[in-house]
């Protein structure tokens, strides 16, 4: 069996560091005024909030019984997967907010929920539209 090459192609090195500046300069979507409470906490979306987000992420559907979303996402391999899964695990950290995923071989199923709020909030809707992004989605 041949070995494969575990250094990431110069493409998915690109995607990553486009995605962290997208972040980092607020082009992946800052949270809105208006959406934290007065302690800092972030407050969940309204209907018509989410029914929008949801039409601007590719995907994406909301968690049946749970204020939360969901998508899953495919790759050719698990080392794929796995580096989408690293690459989402550095934006997240910078975001201070962090995904329930599951994975198996070359699927990442991930749920996306704020649970400071009790549901889905903004925080949820940028790090969904960050792992788009990390995905080439």
């Amino acid at each position: 069996m041949a070995k494969r090459s575990v250094i990431p192609s110069d493409a998915n090195v690109a995607r990553f560091f486009s995605a962290a500046v997208m972040l980092a300069d607020g082009r992946a979507g800052p949270i809105s005024r208006g959406q934290q409470a007065e302690d800092g906490m972030a407050t969940r979306l309204t209907d018509a909030q989410r029914r929008d987000a949801l039409a601007a992420l590719p995907g994406w559907i909301e968690t049946e019984g749970r204020d939360a979303i969901t998508r899953r996402f495919a790759f050719r391999d698990f080392s794929e997967a796995w580096g989408f899964m690293s690459r989402v695990a550095l934006a997240a950290e910078a975001m201070d907010h962090h995904p329930e995923w599951f994975n198996v071989y070359r699927t990442v199923e991930v749920t996306l929920s704020t649970h400071d709020a009790g549901g889905l909030t903004e925080k949820d809707v940028k790090l969904a539209r960050a792992m788009n992004d990390i995905a080439g989605i």
